[in-house]
């Protein structure tokens, strides 16, 4: 591969204002970082790419999945939120060997650049060893995908890592001479390819103890927090942020995971301390968290992020998660305007934009990932994080509004080729990947994990000797 690359007439979706859209323009590229865009530009010696009437965008970000569940991936496809905890978390979890973290990451972030996702958010509730970590970790590095491991908890037993032994928070606190240990030998470049977050439970989850050990944690290492909040409509899980505010750890940059059921109050102090939301809305709706309420958070000024969650119900690209936020949230516009009758009028005010949606899954998804200094946007300075978008295909010609060709028309067979760092982990629909070995391996993960469950579940194919 050239060190320097010049795409050439492409459309360019560059989520920098300064930038906009551009209908016919060239990006280039030299060593890892982006530093030209507009038409016409010329580099001699450069590699040329052929964009003429493609789209490029950023790569997406997918900013809260559970990767070290691709081995038992569409396991659980009819599972609510409470089916998911008693069996993928009380039954599954506690049998993962390291090497089965290792086959997940792996396969997980290949999938993520296969489908043009450049930044993965990795919510590893799988600590259960110091080696469980080692193979989060090295399945990560050796797809090339930028990523954030946000280091968690042991899956252990969920009563005790998740509810406490007498249902009232647990007493169980993430490991924090592990995650020291992670900081400072392994992930201590906060630009690097693979950075740190952590992972962490939060009020109603935890004794207040823990909260605030693990909050200090965080603060201590220099990392930011990423906690699920709001979700389904269990007692315990209303009036986080208001824990967090009466023990004074509202931080900012913490991303709040799902939020469906945030009170108007918390939304505020999401807002007012400088926090930001994650949000799955294919998962909230099929599971029962309640609904992805991007509207309110963008009314706000709230940076919101597209995650796929999940893999165990539901599919794990960024198209489906557009797909399905813009259907949900206008949806939901659409219902409170017939409900309210405003003015009697025909049309629904204030409804999200395809914008909206393109921004969510790339440049504003970079900012709860806590990269977009450095990617997330087309801009010279920043790294080469960019995806090609095929616009020949039936899917998706003839293009006449480009953003909604790319978040209502295609899907991940579109995706061309994508660049991470500068490097091409994607070219002409083929990923760079020898994907036989990390194929293998992630099946003969399956195929353990699958004879440890017992109890086949409906549906199940048998499980190989």
């Amino acid at each position: 591969m050239a060190d320097r690359i010049l795409i050439k007439n492409a459309i360019v979706l560059s989520q920098d204002d300064a930038i906009g859209e551009l209908p016919d323009a060239d990006i280039l590229i030299e060593g890892d970082k982006i530093v030209d865009v507009r038409p016409g530009i010329s580099a001699d010696g450069a590699e040329v790419i052929d964009a003429a009437g493609d789209i490029v965008i950023p790569g997406f970000v997918d900013t809260h999945r559970h990767t070290w569940e691709t081995s038992i991936r569409t396991s659980a496809p009819d599972y609510t939120l409470g089916a998911y905890f008693s069996a993928i978390l009380d039954k599954f979890a506690p049998n993962y060997r390291p090497e089965d973290v290792h086959a997940a990451n792996l396969w997980g972030a290949l999938e993520c650049i296969n489908a043009g996702i450049t930044t993965l958010v990795d919510w590893s509730h799988i600590m259960n060893t110091a080696a469980h970590a080692d193979a989060a970790i090295s399945g990560l590095q050796e797809s090339g995908i930028r990523s954030v491991f946000a280091f968690g908890f042991p899956n252990t037993s969920i009563q005790a890592w998740w509810f406490g032994m007498d249902w009232a928070g647990s007493t169980e606190r993430i490991d924090g001479d592990l995650a020291r240990k992670i900081r400072s030998q392994q992930l201590s470049d906060d630009r690097g390819l693979v950075t740190m977050a952590l992972a962490t439970r939060g009020t109603n989850f935890c004794k207040p103890e823990v909260v605030r050990y693990e909050w200090e944690l965080a603060k201590e290492l220099g990392v930011n927090i990423t906690v699920h909040v709001a979700m389904d409509r269990f007692g315990y899980t209303k009036m986080q942020l208001r824990g967090l505010k009466d023990l004074d750890l509202l931080y900012p940059n913490t991303t709040y995971i799902h939020s469906s059921h945030l009170l108007d109050d918390e939304w505020q102090m999401v807002a007012d301390s400088g926090g930001n939301v994650s949000l799955a809305p294919q998962i909230e709706m099929q599971m029962g968290h309640g609904w992805a309420p991007a509207a309110t958070a963008s009314k706000m000024g709230i940076p919101i992020g597209l995650s796929s969650d999940v893999a165990t119900t539901a599919s794990s690209d960024q198209f489906t998660q557009m797909h399905a936020v813009f259907a949900s949230e206008r949806a939901r516009r659409h219902q409170e305007t017939w409900d309210e009758n405003l003015d009697g009028t025909i049309d629904t005010p204030n409804l999200i934009t395809s914008r909206d949606v393109l921004r969510w899954a790339t440049i504003d998804g970079a900012r709860v990932a806590g990269v977009a200094d450095w990617s997330g946007s087309i801009t010279p300075g920043k790294k080469a994080d960019l995806v090609i978008i095929d616009t020949q295909a039936v899917n998706v010609s003839p293009v006449i509004d480009p953003v909604g060709a790319v978040v209502c028309a295609a899907d991940v067979s579109n995706v061309k080729t994508v660049f991470v760092n500068g490097k091409a982990l994607k070219r002409d629909f083929k990923l760079a990947a020898n994907l036989g070995a990390p194929r293998k391996a992630v099946e003969a993960s399956r195929d353990y994990l699958i004879g440890t469950f017992g109890t086949p579940e409906p549906g199940w194919l048998p499980a190989k000797a």
